[in-house]
């Protein structure tokens, strides 16, 4: 049996299968070893029926999630796991390989991540190529979802934000400055708390504002990561991976053709193609 697990800021999506076979499917909060001890990771297995059931049974295990880019920190779901995977063989990437597997399996690519954060690289068909991008979401984050709710916070705060939707989002969330401050700045994880507003962007998508917050958040992304990897393969596709990328498909592309960029898959959720990859490893 296999578990295969793609985890995002918010929530880690779970594949267990056996034989091609999905055994289960479900989803846990975020794993993200920035954030997340080994003794908080391993309290969160503990709390799932599934996981406890099977744990034994599970032979290997695929791990890709946000902030597992170094050695170090990949080394804290390593532990973690093998801990509670006590026969399973435990790999741990980053979610941009995710994103290329599930995206391009062995076909070279540009591959970029637009969900609750921002990402982009060049797969080769087999590893990611490193850079220095994916800087997390106080220096960059450029068009994901936690960029996006920094901006309608910063509308709401500084009244940029138009009246229809300053009342929209003041009936929405009960928000006031000081409380908007707090859980900004004191409460913990900040990032999930940003990324949370994106359901009043998908609520409001025809809201001529928004749309052109949504837009100036992909050229940015674009601008900043995508154009210089495009420059470096001109020949190549760009690929996106992430519910804000495939949310907002239509300006995605808009702004991607503005740029003279070929558009691959958008994909929202990695996790079915990632299972469908490694099953038929095994």
């Amino acid at each position: 049996m296999i578990a295969v697990v793609y985890s995002g800021s918010h929530y880690a999506h779970w594949r267990l299968a056996n034989k091609g076979r999905t055994i289960a499917s479900f989803k846990t909060n975020g794993i993200n070893p920035y954030f997340n001890d080994e003794k908080l990771i391993l309290q969160l297995l503990n709390k799932n029926i599934n996981l406890i059931h099977h744990a034994e049974e599970i032979k290997r295990i695929y791990f890709f999630g946000a902030g597992a880019s170094t050695a170090d920190l990949k080394q804290v779901i390593q532990n973690s796991f093998s801990s509670f995977f006590k026969n399973g063989k435990v790999t741990v990437e980053h979610d941009i390989m995710a994103a290329a597997i599930a995206c391009c399996k062995n076909t070279p690519g540009i591959v970029s991540i637009c969900g609750s954060g921002s990402n982009a690289a060049w797969y080769d068909g087999k590893k990611i190529k490193p850079n220095n991008y994916g800087l997390g979401y106080i220096l960059a984050d450029e068009g994901s979802g936690n960029w996006l709710g920094r901006q309608l916070i910063k509308g709401f705060m500084n009244e940029t934000l138009p009246e229809h939707l300053r009342k929209k989002f003041v009936h929405k969330y009960d928000a006031d400055r000081s409380n908007l401050l707090e859980k900004v700045y004191r409460q913990k994880q900040p990032a999930l708390f940003l990324s949370s507003f994106n359901d009043f962007y998908l609520e409001n998508r025809e809201d001529v504002y928004l749309q052109n917050v949504i837009k100036k958040g992909f050229s940015k992304l674009i601008n900043t990561y995508l154009l210089p990897l495009h420059k470096q393969y001109p020949e190549a596709a760009v690929h996106f991976a992430g519910s804000v990328a495939a949310n907002f498909q239509d300006y995605l592309i808009e702004v991607a053709v503005e740029s003279n960029l070929t558009i691959g898959n958008i994909i929202k959720e990695p996790i079915n193609n990632l299972l469908t990859y490694y099953s038929n490893k095994n």
